[in-house]
Formats: structure tokens, sequence, C-alpha cells
């Protein structure tokens, strides 16, 4: 696991605005208004109270606003108020008596069912249909009902509430049941929802989804929220982590790694000795010695390298014993790919000798030659000219070209696009690669 990815805190976790959100410190329901012959009025706008109801309902009430309240005598009432009730008002300020008295009492179970009973009556306010779905899903989020919990949150959802930790609950109920991909999914869906909207969307939210897919071993979805990630909170740790993510979790020939440690380096997110050995064992200095000499300078300069390693310094002098000699020959190397009888293989290591000394133009040339060549690897070529392109500040064409690299390459393209969207929103803090020392 990645150090910034760990104890990430699950999205609505905390629970403590349920009973904020309702009519002060408790549901504020009106019961009993009047006596029973009260109700014999034919008056539209007053509650329809049962004469049994009343009787089994006013002595509990009263004991429960005199002082010092026996709760556990009260509560033994409660079952007799419930089975007294008929209409849907009996109903309705039933439940408000059983959630008051939970409430005073410090009793979650008795607030769950009376919120219940509330919602069941038909006789909730219009406008707290949302809170109280909400207080309910809430109660059994606590109850670890995880079933009762998301119903009633969905239903709050519906009935318009704005609350931000709403689908964040909603997909721990399903992380909770071990349903991990639907609680993946739903809050997917819920970042795209509040994206479209314009909303903000909550950062722990894409945390918490990354979170469970790495440590569920869930690549696909793993590599989808990294994306999320690094597009909606770009930084250091978002593009360090969508790195190591691909590199731990998808198999990469040492080709593709390349491209992948090549968006590394440019994010400036290389993070220790593994990162700058392996980017020099793809890049090869015998292939590709400007690029390797730079990543090795690089890699002691921040101190992830000592210069006295011997591997450092074997490779380190085979790079500088190359570079001068590899430099000569580009001319005739570039005169060659240009032949009408040039090979795909010339043209390809054409163009990754000119981005390896950080030619994009050139490299460009002849990146985009190979892709009209039977026999040339189209993925890579097209990976390499969004990177060239990328380079001279092409940022829509590398973008494009980002966005038609498919198979194995596809989730490298997919982090390279996300990163030349976010050097045009000039929301990255890398800096352009320079050319290599000699």
């Amino acid at each position: 696991m990645f150090a910034p990815l760990s104890n990430v805190r699950r999205p609505g976790s905390s629970l403590a605005l349920a009973v904020a959100l309702m009519c002060g410190s408790a549901l504020g329901v009106t019961v009993i208004e009047a006596p029973a012959h009260a109700q014999k009025k034919e008056q539209a706008a007053k509650p329809n109270y049962s004469e049994g109801f009343v009787a089994a309902y006013r002595p509990v009430d009263e004991a429960l606003n005199g002082e010092a309240p026996d709760y556990a005598s009260i509560k033994a009432q409660l079952p007799g108020v419930l089975a007294a009730s008929e209409t849907p008002d009996d109903k309705y300020a039933t439940g408000g008596l059983y959630y008051n008295v939970g409430r005073l009492s410090d009793d979650a179970t008795l607030q769950l069912e009376g919120v219940k009973q509330m919602l069941a009556s038909g006789k909730t306010p219009a406008e707290n249909v949302a809170k109280f779905n909400l207080l309910a899903g809430q109660l059994s989020y606590n109850a670890q009902d995880w079933a009762g919990a998301r119903t009633y949150m969905e239903r709050a959802i519906e009935a318009g509430t704005d609350s931000n930790e709403v689908a964040g609950l909603v997909a721990e109920t399903y992380f909770n049941e071990n349903r991990a991909q639907e609680g993946l999914t739903f809050l997917r869906e819920a970042i795209d929802n509040r994206r479209a909207a314009g909303l903000e969307i909550d950062e722990n939210w894409i945390k918490r989804g990354l979170s469970v897919a790495y440590e569920g071993n869930n690549a696909e979805e793993a590599v989808r929220y990294s994306l999320l990630y690094v597009n909606e909170f770009p930084s250091e740790s978002s593009w360090g982590d969508a790195i190591a993510i691909q590199r731990n979790m998808l198999q990469y020939e040492p080709q593709e790694t390349l491209d992948l440690l090549r968006l590394a380096r440019r994010a400036e997110v290389l993070r220790n000795e593994r990162d700058y050995l392996d980017y020099v064992d793809a890049a090869d200095a015998r292939r590709l010695p400007g690029e390797v000499l730079a990543v090795l300078d690089e890699g002691i300069a921040d101190g992830s390298l000592s210069e006295s390693n011997p591997y450092v310094v074997e490779v380190r002098g085979n790079a500088n014993t190359r570079i001068a000699a590899d430099k000569a020959e580009l001319s005739k190397l570039e005169a060659d790919a240009r032949a009408a009888g040039a090979s795909p293989t010339i043209v390809m290591a054409t163009g990754d000798a000119f981005l390896n000394y950080d030619q994009p133009a050139k490299a460009e040339e002849f990146y985009t030659k190979a892709l009209g060549m039977a026999g040339a690897n189209k993925e890579r070529a097209m990976t390499r000219l969004g990177i060239a392109q990328l380079d001279q500040g092409k940022t829509a064409e590398a973008q494009e070209t980002f966005a038609k690299v498919a198979g194995a390459r596809r989730a490298i393209a997919l982090l390279w696009d996300a990163y030349a969207g976010n050097q045009a929103a000039g929301t990255t803090t890398a800096t352009a690669v320079t050319e290599p020392a000699t």
C-alpha cells in the first residue's frame, strides 16, 4: 500500500450530523392538540386522532414531560400506544413519541423505530421527508443494518437532500457487506453526477474508492479512481499514487514501463531508488544513453541514488561512454529512417533516439511515419508520438493522440492525457524535461 493512501477516512464515517438536521434537538412532533371530544369537529386541518389512541397516549406523554421521568416504565407502555394507533395521524404521533423517548433516554433503537413509524404513516410533512429518511439511514447505519441504511439514504437522495455525506455512506453500506464493486460503481456515479451538476466533489470519496479498489486487487477500478484523483485533485501525492498503482497492479513490459516512468519524471514523482533504477533499466544505456544519464543525475541530485552505488557508477559510466558516439551517428540514423525502404524498426529507433536527446519535433516526425508502416508497433508509436507532441507544447494534439491508444497501453495513455489536461489548466507543478548532460 502507498503511504498517502493509508489511514484514509471512510467517507461519511462520522455520523454526528443526524440530529442537527432535524427540527431542533428533537423531531418537534406536535401530537395531541385537544381532548378526545375535539376530534369530533369536522376541521380538515386538524389531525385525526382516534379516541383509543388518545387514551393510551396521554398518560405516557405526561410521564415523559414530568419531572424525573421513569424511562423504564415509559418504555414498557409504548407497545400499548402503538397497538392503539389506528389513523395515520395516530401512527405519526406514536413515531414521534418513540423517537423522543429514545432521544431522552439515549436509546438509538427506539429513535430509529420512531422515525420509521413516522415515515411509514404517510403524514411526514413534505419538507421533512428528506431529513427524516436521512436520519433513519444514519441510525440504521450505526446499528449496522447496512441494507436498511442504504434504503433510507437513497430515499433521502431522491427526496432532494444535498448532504455531501450521503453518497459516501451509501457506498460504505456496500463495502461493509463485501459488495465492493457495487459500492465502487455507486460512488463513481455519484462523483460523475456532482461534477455534471457543477457541485464540489469530496476528495475523501475518491481516496476511499481508490483504497477499496487497491486493497481488493481490483486493477480496473483502481486505475479509474486514480484517474479521477489526478483529474480532480492533481498533486504530488495523487500523481505518485496513480503511477504507483499502475506499476504495482498491471503487468507491463519494459517498454511500457519506460513510458509510464517518463510520465513520473515529468510529473516529478519519481519517489525512490527503485523508481530511478527501474527507469534506467527500462531505458537501457545501450539504447538511450542520454536519457539514462539524465535520470541518474537527477536521482543523485535529489538524494534517491548514491553516487557511489556500484551499479550507478557502472551504468553512468556506460552512458557517458556512449553519448558522444551516439550523437555522432544521429545524422546517419536520420537519413536511413527517411529513406524509402526504411524498416519500421529503424524508423521507431530514430524517433526514440531524438526523444532521448530532447528533440521532440524530430521524434514526432518519425513516430508519425512509423504509424503508417506495416509491422510497426502502433500502440507504442502512438504513445510516444503523444509524448513528443506534449514536449513541444502541442497539448491538444497530444491529447487527441493519447485518446487513440488502445490495448495494454490504454491505461498509460489515459494518465498521459490527464497530465496534458493538468498542464493546459496550469494545475501541475512539473517542469519541462531538460536536455541530458553530456
